[in-house]
């Protein structure tokens, strides 16, 4: 390589880097904590003064009132089956029910469609009803995909929301301004728990009971250590125990099951690189091993050569 070659691809790859990291540093400059917080105080939001004027709203019947209550998430026994696959995938909205039912029907029509038109109707007819069939049953693989991902990063970030719901509630806060602080700190490390815990905010502020507001995030995510924690904190509240005693408890608890749930994933690689080696590894190895024993037997026992 050149000297002129080298020292372009240098200057290519720098200014790469310095393009990249200025775009980075200002991305969470600019979604930071406090910058977040400065917007909303120079540009209130509505959400932010309807909270502010809640308790005038619940008095004298307004406009906003209705929009707020427009902004709550549908409760989970409202929605059907496919309501809730979607909601634990993340997309709780009504039009993600339509969009999936017409794909549903869509995609395996197009796709048999395609098929025949490209092979024809006698050789293409076999492989098109299998793209059917594989073109409806994809929209279902993919919720389903969505959804494990979710639920496991929601799984991941509950010991981080939980140990910040413990500082705030030994700080003196109360258990709901804990909840919106937690909302507002973990959206850029865990936004889908972010996202999650700021319908609890809105549902409580909009007049539902904090009880009523848990189970419906116990229901939305399918998790089972967010079923637990909705126990323990419903029981908290029936027995009136330390709140903060029992969100550090649970939190030592849900780390000490995604530490275990780690090395139980670590320990399964031994078995399945087992297959990787046996296709790819092994062939090679016998290949290179017993090659030049096979090339010289075949000479000395075929072509009579020594």
């Amino acid at each position: 390589m050149t000297p002129e070659l080298l020292l372009a691809v240098v200057g290519v790859f720098v200014t790469v880097a310095v393009i990249a990291s200025t775009t980075m540093s200002w991305a969470l400059t600019r979604n930071s904590p406090e910058k977040r917080r400065l917007r909303a105080i120079g540009q209130p939001s509505a959400a932010s003064s309807l909270v502010m004027n809640a308790p005038r709203l619940s008095a004298v019947p307004d406009p906003a009132l209705s929009k707020l209550s427009r902004m709550l998430p549908k409760s989970p026994k409202a929605m059907s089956q496919l309501g809730r696959r979607l909601t634990q995938a993340g997309y709780p909205s009504f039009k993600a029910v339509v969009c999936y039912s017409i794909a549903e029907v869509a995609i395996p029509a197009v796709v048999a469609l395609v098929t025949l038109i490209l092979l024809g109707v006698r050789s293409g007819l076999l492989p098109a009803a299998f793209l059917a069939v594989l073109g409806y049953v994809a929209p279902s693989f993919y919720v389903g995909y969505k959804a494990g991902k979710r639920q496991k990063a929601i799984r991941n970030g509950l010991p981080d929301a939980l140990d910040l719901l413990t500082v705030c509630v030994e700080a003196g806060s109360g258990l709901d301004q804990a909840i919106a602080k937690a909302s507002e700190e973990l959206r850029i490390a865990h936004p889908e728990l972010a996202v999650e815990m700021g319908f609890i905010t809105t549902e409580i502020r909009a007049g539902k009971p904090r009880s009523e507001a848990f189970k419906n995030f116990a229901r939305r995510t399918g998790v089972d250590d967010v079923r637990t924690l909705v126990s323990m904190l419903a029981q908290t509240d029936r027995f009136g125990t330390s709140v903060a005693d029992a969100l550090r408890v649970h939190s030592e608890t849900s780390r000490t099951k995604r530490r275990q749930h780690a090395e139980e994933r670590a320990n399964k690689v031994g078995v399945k690189l087992v297959f990787p080696l046996v296709l790819c590894l092994f062939p090679a190895l016998y290949v290179v091993c017993f090659g030049p024993v096979v090339v010289q037997i075949y000479r000395t026992f075929i072509d009579g050569q020594p």
